[in-house]
């Protein structure tokens, strides 16, 4: 399975886990924001993903990122998979 499938799964169990409602098209543009994950949601799906993927990307760079969109925080996982 290709990063971008584990990850769009990892976001739909959270948000069964937690009774939250995503958005109906969740596509490269979806703010995240308004994706239908709370900030508790956000939080546990960086939990799980770095469980699942053996590495948590926001602590591997010195810089803050805050991605925008399912699409950036996508690459942003995939550009720092790179590195591992």
């Amino acid at each position: 399975m290709i990063l971008r499938e584990k990850i769009i799964n990892i976001i739909h169990k959270v948000a069964k886990l937690n009774e939250l409602e995503l958005v109906d098209d969740l596509n490269d543009e979806t703010v995240l924001l308004q994706c239908g994950l709370d900030s508790l949601g956000f939080a546990v799906l960086v939990a799980c993903l770095e469980e699942e993927l053996n590495f948590d990307p926001f602590t591997m760079t010195d810089e803050p990122i805050y991605p925008r969109t399912l699409g950036e925080f996508i690459s942003f996982y995939e550009k720092m998979a790179k590195n591992i």
